[in-house]
């Protein structure tokens, strides 16, 4: 097996993405001066029965990504996954979930040449 298989490269290209387009949209709001809050921000996920579906929808397959985020990582060994916890709060889910998961595939042609 390679070092770096497209689908490697597939998971970077998602991160980047995952990176760039929910900052783009958080810059556009920070500047638009409002205060943040927890309230807020979960009000403006609610506005509508369509936002609440998305809002909900998002928060379940995040929460479930982020519980196999931590299982797997642990049962692979993966190390400094305190990073990509952290990130997924600070930067995005749509940045962490893939960035973790080109990180896996590359434990596992790292196990597969051991």
């Amino acid at each position: 097996m390679k070092n770096h298989s497209f689908l490697m490269w597939v998971y970077l290209f998602f991160a980047l993405l995952g990176l760039i387009i929910p900052w783009y949209f958080n810059y556009q709001f920070m500047m638009t001066g409002e205060t943040f809050t927890p309230q807020k921000f979960i009000a403006a996920g609610m506005v509508s029965p369509l936002a609440s579906s998305l809002t909900m929808d998002f928060m379940i397959a995040a929460s479930a990504l982020f519980t196999f985020m931590i299982v797997e990582g642990r049962r692979l060994k993966m190390k400094h996954m305190w990073i990509l916890y952290v990130s997924t709060f600070l930067v995005a889910i749509a940045f962490s979930a893939p960035l973790f998961l080109y990180l896996r595939e590359r434990k596992l042609v790292q196990i597969s040449k051991d």
